[in-house]
């Protein structure tokens, strides 16, 4: 599949993502996505923000491929049963440990527990070997149930602007060669 041929929603997270973070470049320069935008970004609702996923993936005219960060591929994977005959492919990144009690906000507790089930479209797991939102052991447990390719991407923090992965050529490539191999 080429880019083109889908519609690529980009899903931001907490505080959603600023003008520097990589998801805020991709969307620029990828002409078919578009962001999931949230009515609140700073205190986030589970119900909500799924919601709000699940009807911009209905409102989609082409094959839709996600692209979460943090909380935004929690809400992908939460929405999944409901989203997933039209999702050609999601590529998550810096999915957060929802049930660590020490994550802060303490809110996206809220969020969790995640569902453990083989998602129903092939998906991507970047994490991080020091991210503080979630050890690297959680994040390849929740790819396996999820039936998804972990990717470890060493000790890169949060995979955000704050930690250096503005334009994050690395990711911009692994992306393109995981919609390479999806089908429309």
């Amino acid at each position: 599949m080429k880019a083109a041929e889908a519609e690529i929603l980009i899903v931001p997270g907490y505080t959603n993502s600023g003008p520097e973070h990589w998801q805020s470049r991709w969307e620029a320069k990828l002409s078919t996505a578009r962001r999931v935008e949230q009515a609140e970004w700073t205190k986030p609702v589970r119900d909500e923000w799924v919601a709000r996923l699940v009807e911009e993936v209905n409102r989609a005219s082409k094959p839709v491929i996600l692209v979460g960060h943090s909380l935004g591929a929690t809400i992908c994977v939460l929405a999944a049963s409901q989203i997933g005959p039209r999702v050609a492919g999601a590529f998550f990144v810096a999915p957060p440990d929802t049930e660590n009690p020490a994550i802060r906000p303490k809110h996206l507790m809220t969020f969790g527990p995640y569902p453990r089930d083989p998602l129903p479209f092939p998906s991507i797991v970047v994490a991080s070997r020091d991210d503080d939102f979630c050890d690297l052991p959680v994040a390849e447990d929740l790819a396996a149930a999820w039936g998804s390719l972990f990717i470890d991407a060493g000790a890169a923090g949060h995979l955000n602007a704050e930690s250096g992965h503005g334009p994050w050529p690395e990711g911009s490539m692994t992306f393109a060669r995981f919609v390479s191999r999806l089908t429309p």
